[in-house]
């Protein structure tokens, strides 16, 4: 989320990821921006493959053989897991979060951390800190979250994959991870991640001038509680 760096890390202080597809919040970009919509199916590394036989004698299959030139069928895509992020994942983790703070907050003042600056902090600072998952179909990595106490610290995806629902898998992950509740922070300016988190349950709980955030943007704090069970009458069994 746009807290994405508060800490020691390169970066600012609002949580939430990359701008989300714009039009379904399901998928936050940069730090935190999920965007408004509905909540795709996150059907991403689906693949298909057809093939077909027939009965006739050797001589007409070779003659089909040598007059079909299209190109062999792709293999399946690897499917999506969300899983426990790896030290050896900062590299791609980094990669992610620069592309999609650049890609969807343009507002932000230019990076002036390097990705091997942001891969340090990553790999030292934010995965021994906070509680963190990959979204990754094989060894490609989409996107991530991080929870740090009750805090959506970070979410970001990468900005080709956003509005697959890839963003609404990482934060059902933090919500599992913390199931009483989360906070976040997003700056005020990031509307598709507030219309993400306003999707998804998530309510202002307080608003501040900036000055406390590197960027010094003003930003919202945002708080999912899950509903009270209902009580059950007096007297049901």
């Amino acid at each position: 989320m746009d807290n994405a760096g508060s800490q020691a890390g390169p970066g600012t202080g609002t949580a939430t990821g990359s701008a989300p597809d714009t039009g379904t919040p399901d998928d936050p970009g940069p730090g935190s921006d999920p965007g408004s919509g509905l909540d795709p199916d996150s059907g991403i590394g689906t693949g298909t493959g057809t093939g077909t036989g027939t009965n006739v004698t050797p001589k007409v299959n070779m003659s089909m053989n040598m007059n079909t030139g299209g190109p062999p069928a792709a293999a399946p895509a690897p499917p999506l897991a969300i899983r426990l992020a790896l030290p050896v994942d900062a590299p791609a983790i980094a990669a992610v979060h620069l592309a999609s703070r650049q890609v969807t907050m343009p507002y932000l003042p230019p990076q002036r951390r390097t990705h091997a600056e942001v891969t340090r902090w990553i790999r030292e600072i934010v995965l021994p800190q906070c509680h963190t998952v990959v979204a990754a179909r094989g060894a490609e990595i989409l996107g991530y979250a991080s929870v740090r106490g009750e805090l959506l610290d970070q979410l970001y995806l990468r900005p080709d994959v956003r509005r697959a629902g890839i963003g609404s898998l990482l934060l059902a992950a933090a919500r599992r991870h913390r199931p009483a509740g989360l906070s976040l922070h997003v700056f005020q300016l990031n509307t598709e991640a507030r219309a993400f988190y306003a999707h998804h349950g998530f309510r202002v709980v307080a608003t501040d001038d900036g000055s406390a955030n590197m960027e010094n943007l003003p930003q919202l704090t945002l708080r999912w509680t899950p509903a009270a069970a209902p009580v059950p009458p007096r007297g049901t069994p």
